[in-house]
């Protein structure tokens, strides 16, 4: 398949519902894969918490294995289906959320990651 990119969720997204991802981070960066990817152009991602305000559930400053995890998935997903790791979108204006983090997700795909 020729994948565009990825998109990221937050599990408090309204239209998740359990579904409608590819892949899901748990707060402690285990990585839990769906049977069949869901859509032809991007890979989705769900990042579990709400990043919606800046003490969000669990607090960001939590979160380092699981956007470590993230990144090192995004990074393997690159290699494997050969995307643009530079195409990262958020799912829609609300979701990740306006304290999602893009500055800690950190991708060197020159270097792997770290």
């Amino acid at each position: 398949m020729n994948y565009k990119g990825f998109i990221l969720h937050q599990s408090r997204c309204t239209s998740i519902n359990g579904k409608g991802f590819d892949f899901w981070v748990d707060v402690d960066g285990a990585i839990y894969a769906a049977p069949l990817l869901t859509d032809p152009e991007y890979i989705h991602i769900c990042l579990e918490g709400d990043f919606s305000w800046e003490d969000g559930i669990p607090p960001l400053s939590g979160r380092k294995e699981q956007l470590f995890a993230t990144g090192k998935l995004i990074l393997e997903l690159v290699e494997r289906y050969q995307i643009s790791p530079l195409i990262i979108e958020p799912h829609n204006n609300y979701c990740p959320g306006a304290f999602f983090p893009w500055n800690e997700l950190v991708i060197y795909p020159s270097d792997g990651y770290h």
